[in-house]
């Protein structure tokens, strides 16, 4: 029965059907474990409590990146890319991927997929380039760059607490892991779109339309004129190439000094809080209340956009997902679960462990993948933490389902007018996800030796 609950959460979450939020099935589906006994309410409520630092966690992180873009610090990074690739696609792709992992890593992979999608769709097309390359770039660098940093992905929030290193510790590990996926992510994109790569830049820039950000049920969501504004005309070839229209190319923004500066000082907190025994939350919430004053004084911001871009509904459906995983971990299923996990933090043990999260990931989804499996790695040390982080943080660049971010940026695709094509999809994950996750195993294996866990 849990089980069953489990995958109706999961499959409302990625149809959601008339836009509903997925609190809108998690929650009764958590009630409904509590009810028929299968979770205790005492256990409900400790496996909430300790959700809720984490969930806080995020909701601050994504209020910083929403008013990051607010502040035009997305749109500005964007058109100094689009300057600085002196019209070649291929230097447009490495930009896309700097700025992507530095997103991710910073602000998360949320804002990657939300918030950084639509920007890079102007950017390919205020160049002049074929789109494709660079949107799919956001999508898996969205999950693959997501690895460095407890701030950057949900999992890795989960992750961090269950190991029980610092902050500094945490990236220093994964650091080498990080570059891994990132260096065959980026040696794969160039193989497999040296076509759309091979193509000279457009005579004269176009332009996809100008970004606005609002928050949506979900978080914040992307789009022109807002979530619900018209969207462009869909880009050539039914799939992301060029944007639609001739037209002279806007002034560049002007980088957000401000702004640039507080998300500088705020990781530095992060990297500061952990070891000082406080916890980072505080050094978030501080930027976030440095930008939001800032924002509301020059009035960027409403208070009702302020937490709208905190996503209150998301977080209450991982309040509720964690309780209906409670559920089928108190099944025999979890008893089984455990026995597919290698012993130790040997090379082949590890592997092990990634490629199980890996395929679990893309079975039920990254979320309710690390939850079920970090109370069965966690008493095996951090090594096999991390390895558990590494498969459910890769593993979903493989399908549609694998990974919420991923569903964010379909949406905001379609929202542009761009339909992903699946076999493209599938083709790319088949080539990136196995070595990726092979890459980044065998580099935590060696930082684990360099560094020590």
């Amino acid at each position: 029965m849990p089980v069953v609950l489990l995958l109706g959460v999961l499959a409302f979450a990625v149809l959601r059907p008339r836009g509903l939020p997925e609190a809108v099935a998690a929650v009764p589906a958590a009630v409904l474990v509590v009810a028929l006994g299968m979770v205790s309410p005492h256990r409900a409520w400790e496996q909430t409590r300790t959700l809720l630092p984490v969930v806080v966690f995020l909701a601050l992180v994504l209020m910083l990146a929403y008013l990051c873009a607010k502040e035009g610090l997305f749109e500005a990074v964007g058109a100094a890319v689009a300057r600085r690739c002196g019209g070649s696609p291929r230097r447009l792709l490495t930009g896309v991927f700097a700025v992507a992992c530095a997103v991710t890593a910073v602000l998360s992979l949320d804002a990657t997929a939300v918030l950084l999608t639509p920007v890079v769709l102007a950017t390919a097309s205020r160049a002049g380039a074929r789109a494709r390359p660079h949107v799919y770039a956001t999508a898996h660098l969205a999950n693959s760059a997501s690895l460095l940093l407890p701030v950057s992905n949900l999992t890795n929030l989960l992750a961090f607490t269950a190991s029980g290193l610092s902050f500094t510790r945490f990236a220093a590990l994964m650091a080498l892991p990080w570059l891994a996926a990132i260096a065959v992510e980026y040696a794969v994109f160039r193989r497999f779109f040296r076509t759309d790569l091979a193509e000279p830049v457009s005579a004269a820039p176009a332009r996809v339309g100008s970004v606005s950000v609002a928050p949506g049920p979900s978080g914040p969501t992307t789009g022109p004129a807002g979530p619900t504004g018209p969207a462009p005309a869909k880009a050539r070839g039914g799939a992301p190439g060029a944007g639609p229209g001739v037209a002279s190319a806007p002034p560049a923004p002007p980088v957000p000094r401000f702004t640039v500066v507080v998300v500088a000082l705020t990781l530095a907190g992060f990297a500061v809080a952990s070891p000082a025994g406080v916890d980072p939350a505080w050094a978030a919430l501080g930027g976030v209340l440095v930008l939001g004053a800032r924002a509301l004084a020059r009035r960027h911001v409403t208070p009702r956009e302020m937490a709208g871009a905190a996503a209150p509904l998301f977080c209450l459906f991982v309040l509720a997902l964690g309780i209906v995983v409670q559920g089928v971990l108190a099944g025999a299923s979890a008893t089984g679960l455990g026995r597919l996990l290698p012993d130790g933090d040997s090379l082949p043990a590890l592997l092990g462990v990634a490629a199980v999260a890996a395929v679990l990931a893309n079975v039920v989804n990254n979320l309710p993948a690390v939850l079920a499996l970090l109370p069965l790695a966690a008493p095996a040390g951090p090594a096999q933490v991390l390895a558990v982080l590494i498969g459910v943080n890769l593993g979903p660049n493989l399908t549609y389902v694998g990974s919420l971010a991923t569903l964010l940026w379909r949406r905001i695709l379609h929202r542009h007018g761009i339909e992903v094509e699946l076999g493209r999809f599938t083709a790319l994950g088949l080539l990136t996800v196995p070595a990726t996750v092979a890459a980044s195993t065998v580099a935590l294996w060696g930082a684990l030796r360099l560094v020590g866990a």
